[in-house]
């Protein structure tokens, strides 16, 4: 039985006519079970799955990565298309008012800029998202798992310090204890989906393998946050990947082109990029 990932929102697109958008959203499907990882900025998850045939509608349960508006955005447009009640799994922190303290890259002044879930809870509720919260790794079914809260193990990995709460005393560092990953324990290993892995690819990788007791990790694919790493922390980040034995990589959104091109020489044929509109099977 073969895993099943089709990437239905990111920055790139693979094919004339679907929409990017700078997001992340990737349909797992494994023994007959459907689950969502993340819902994109916009209503780009809804038109790529219309372009290429996706039914929205046989999805099974949503899980959120984390609480940032990239992977959050799209839950209107989304819900409204299942048009049903359909469970959604998220760490009690993804309601957080997160924000980023930088200088925007099209201009603007600086400051703290919000990119928390824009939509009210109520309002997404009413449509029919039905919300579960947990810390800890929550199994959706017999064959895959959320990662919950990503211990942070690596001397190499960190929470980027530009990203923030707002609290009722002011703004603090954001640890993002909702970054979470999907893990499909697979015939060939594990099959880890990451959203962003905000707290490191790599520590979400060691992470799924105690969940799962499983050692074989067979493919990683998603965001990496490696867009703003130094070479030296992409090539530590290569190493350990290999040191684990992830057999297959496919990148996306947060991970950068310059990071993007140095795995893909350390990766070789067994490196993709994951834009929107592939689908692949493990």
């Amino acid at each position: 039985m073969k895993v099943r990932l089709t990437t239905l929102c990111d920055n790139t697109v693979g094919a004339s006519g679907l929409t990017g958008e700078w997001g992340l959203s990737i349909l797992a499907e494994f023994r007959g079970e459907k689950v969502l990882l993340d819902a994109g900025f916009g209503d780009a998850v809804v038109k790529n799955a219309d372009l290429i045939g996706v039914d929205l509608g046989g999805v099974d349960q949503i899980v959120l990565s984390h609480g940032h508006l990239d992977h959050t955005g799209g839950l209107t447009p989304l819900l409204q298309r299942m048009g049903r009640k359909i469970a959604v799994y998220a760490h009690p922190d993804v309601w957080d008012q997160k924000y980023s303290a930088s200088l925007q890259p099209w201009g603007g002044e600086k400051g703290y800029h919000f990119i928390g879930i824009q939509q009210r809870r109520e309002t997404l509720e009413s449509l029919g998202a039905d919300f579960r919260y947990d810390r800890a790794p929550v199994w959706l079914n017999d064959h895959m798992v959320t990662t919950g809260e990503v211990p942070m193990v690596t001397p190499f990995e960190f929470v980027e310090d530009n990203l923030c709460v707002k609290t009722e005393t002011g703004y603090i560092t954001d640890p993002l204890l909702d970054d979470q990953a999907l893990v499909i324990k697979s015939e060939r290993g594990l099959v880890v989906v990451l959203g962003c892995a905000h707290r490191g690819a790599v520590n979400t990788i060691l992470h799924a393998k105690t969940i799962t007791g499983v050692d074989r990790v067979h493919a990683v694919v998603g965001g990496t946050h490696l867009l703003r790493a130094d070479d030296d922390q992409i090539n530590q980040t290569a190493a350990a990947l290999r040191e684990l034995g992830v057999e297959k990589l496919g990148v996306s959104h947060c991970t950068g082109l310059p990071a993007a091109a140095m795995l893909a020489r350390e990766f070789g044929p067994d490196f993709f990029f994951n834009t929107a509109g592939t689908v692949i099977e493990f």
